[in-house]
């Protein structure tokens, strides 16, 4: 990977002088804390609507950026200030999920959700804060939550309203699924609370995750991920057999590639890095370049035409990681091309905005209209490519495994 010390600065740029300076006007609220990110590339707010999901997320990225990027108060502080605010939305019932939407003042706007993301998000924001704290409260809220979540996704009744967003209108029901996009915040949150303390309650069901997803979503007839399987963890009889989600697949293996690395678990990270680079190869666009995110149906290759730019994103962390340990050739080449293809295509300069188009056409063609504000893949992205980076230049640019 040439230029390392380039690559850096641009990545830098792109985090402190584009990114955060933008969310800090625009999105943080100074007056109740947490993230109105309903906003137009040019700042307009358009909604004092608030998420847990956005919430969770973005105490996550504040606390990783203070404890791992640059240790600025007021970053913490952003972080705590989210945490106040959820305060106001959390059920007096221990069992019961947080509600979706939030007020500005984050009192409920909503009903209790019936999925798990939100909760989880939560818990991967608090127990990164606590690593910022040190204080060990809050990881033990996070436990709690990551096991009342699970408690949720167990019950054979469990209804995500998410056919619909993979296969479109009219998509049948599917009660007691098992999703990979479940394994994959249980995955990344599980890995990040036992970096900082032991649990084996929380290893076992990390572990748990990973065996679900790389044995029992994978399907053997295609080689590719299904997103959705029944219960029992079979294979479905019916259209979602023939789905994979390649944006969540893309995303998931990168998780496991970092967590077999904390493990010094070379099959492991072997084993994902082989699934990765096919998931990547089998999404790419050979006509215009980038990735597709949603095959609708494997048989006949119907795909949702639309490109997002968190899959762009997943997939340079992943072939980052995998450049950094072994050097994979493949990788290296991979990544040049997805880093200037998504450089070229979503940075939103021909509206003077700092921020990234987060999804458009299948050219990615220039859109004013759009009205939300990123806040945790992009800057996830560029704080671990940051990371990775840094490890990789006090290395001179040597994979990690032989250096």
């Amino acid at each position: 990977m040439h230029d390392l010390r380039g690559r850096y600065a641009q990545y830098q740029r792109d985090l402190f002088d584009d990114f955060l300076p933008f969310l800090e006007r625009y999105v943080i609220d100074p007056e109740y804390g947490g993230f109105l990110c309903a906003v137009r590339p040019n700042g307009e707010r358009v909604s004092d609507e608030k998420r847990t999901w956005y919430e969770g997320r973005g105490v996550w990225v504040f606390a990783y950026l203070f404890n791992n990027i640059s240790r600025e108060q007021r970053y913490l502080d952003i972080a705590a200030a989210s945490i106040e605010l959820l305060k106001r939305s959390k059920p007096n019932d221990p069992d019961e999920l947080r509600p979706k939407l939030l007020n500005r003042d984050g009192t409920p706007a909503s009903a209790a959700d019936t999925e798990v993301y939100g909760d989880m998000f939560v818990a991967e924001g608090l127990a990164e804060f606590a690593k910022a704290t040190g204080d060990g409260m809050f990881w033990d809220e996070a436990r709690d939550l990551v096991f009342k979540c699970v408690r949720h996704y167990d019950r054979p009744d469990y209804h995500p309203s998410i056919g619909e967003t993979y296969l479109g209108p009219g998509a049948q029901p599917f009660p007691g699924a098992r999703i990979g996009g479940v394994w994959m915040v249980l995955i990344r949150t599980l890995s990040q609370m036992l970096d900082w303390r032991s649990d084996t309650d929380l290893e076992a069901l990390l572990n748990r995750s990973i065996t679900a997803f790389l044995d029992r979503h994978f399907n053997p007839r295609f080689r590719l991920f299904n997103e959705l399987i029944c219960h029992d963890l079979s294979h479905p009889e019916n259209e979602y057999e023939r789905l994979v989600y390649a944006g969540h697949s893309i995303e998931t293996l990168w998780m496991i590639l970092s967590e077999a690395r904390r493990r010094s678990d070379d099959l492991l990270f072997d084993t994902a890095a082989a699934h990765f680079r096919r998931h990547c190869e089998v999404a790419w666009d050979r006509i215009y370049g980038g990735l597709f995110r949603n095959l609708i149906d494997v048989d006949r290759n119907i795909w949702t035409l639309d490109k997002t730019l968190f899959p762009h994103q997943e997939a340079l962390i992943g072939s980052l990681l995998m450049i950094e340990e072994t050097g994979d050739p493949w990788a290296l080449e991979f990544h040049a091309e997805l880093e200037m293809y998504t450089r070229m295509r979503f940075p939103l300069r021909c509206l003077n905005s700092p921020l990234w188009q987060l999804t458009g056409d299948r050219q990615v063609t220039p859109a004013s209209d759009m009205v939300r504000v990123e806040n945790y893949h992009q800057p996830r992205f560029l704080m671990l490519s940051l990371q990775a980076i840094e490890r990789m230049i006090e290395r001179k640019g040597r994979p990690r495994r032989g250096a």
